[in-house]
């Protein structure tokens, strides 16, 4: 058997095709566009690449689309300042900071200085708050685009046993909450799990966010299990060449599991998609509508 590929950039130009329809609505009502600004700092390769990107579909699904770029130097406090002064701008719905940040730069203290009400990413502890109590706003992008892939592959999650790999605060935890409010049976696991491969034999769902290329190998997933491969990892291959793979190991999952997400093409596109999605949240709360 081979898995079914999960076409995420497909899913995700659905969801912006959507989401133009209602931008185009709340214009109407509002008369504004949703405005996300998003401020990239240093000259990162592939910062740029995802900062591109993600302008280039705001712009099409109708949103305005703001980029504020920042030398590498700039002082901790010069970027604080610039988030005041988008947190203050009425004409500013939502406010994405690039990471990473360089090193001199505190990440935690400048993403908790994004307004919660304009935090598009989903990051700030009271947006977090908001998602475990079942309440949110904005979601972790990432996570909430692995949600709407599993809604729409099982409709109903009530009763599957779920593993992420990964216990970060941008994916791992989050998608564990957003599990739980789908009624699957959830475990976290982590690089201190013992015995692994037992654990994911169990798992009707696996999402892998762990960070490593390959690491999570098909012998050890479930016949019929459905697998979202968050990781993005750069390797190098046998002729030399630089390309990117996931945290499961691709070849040998799709000769098991039912149905995986490729890397590329997978859950990337899904979280460009779900960042509008969380800019248009905040933009309607913001203007009441």
């Amino acid at each position: 058997m081979t898995a079914k590929s999960i076409d995420g950039k497909a899913f995700a130009q659905k969801i912006v095709e959507a989401l133009r329809v209602e931008v185009a609505k709340f214009h109407a009502q509002s008369g504004v566009k949703p405005a996300l600004a998003v401020i990239l700092v240093g000259e990162d390769a592939a910062s740029q690449v995802y900062v591109r990107n993600k302008g280039k579909k705001a712009v099409e699904a109708g949103f305005e689309s703001l980029e504020f770029r920042l030398d590498a130097a700039v002082s901790e406090q010069a970027l604080l300042d610039k988030i005041s002064a988008l947190n203050n701008d009425e004409a500013v719905h939502g406010i994405l900071v690039q990471l990473p940040l360089p090193e001199h730069i505190d990440s935690d203290k400048v993403l908790n200085h994004i307004a919660p009400e304009k935090d598009v990413d989903g990051f700030h502890p009271v947006n977090i708050g908001r998602l475990w109590s079942g309440n949110p706003v904005s979601i972790p992008c990432t996570p909430l685009g692995c949600s709407l892939i599993l809604k729409d592959y099982f409709g109903d999650l009530s009763g599957k046993q779920a593993v992420v790999v990964g216990r970060s605060n941008i994916v791992g935890k989050p998608m564990a909450a957003l599990l739980l409010q789908m009624n699957a049976t959830v475990c976290i696991a982590h690089s201190k799990t013992a015995d692994l491969p037992a654990l994911l034999a169990q798992a009707d769902i696996v999402v892998a966010a762990v960070g490593q290329a390959n690491f999570i190998r098909g012998e050890w997933l479930k016949a019929d299990a459905v697998v979202l491969d968050v990781g993005i990892n750069r390797i190098t291959d046998e002729d030399g060449q630089t390309k990117l793979v996931g945290d499961v190991d691709f070849i040998s999952a799709r000769e098991k599991v039912a149905a995986i997400t490729p890397v590329p093409g997978g859950i990337g596109p899904m979280t460009i998609a779900c960042l509008l999605k969380n800019t248009l949240a905040c933009a309607r709360k913001i203007q009441g509508l």
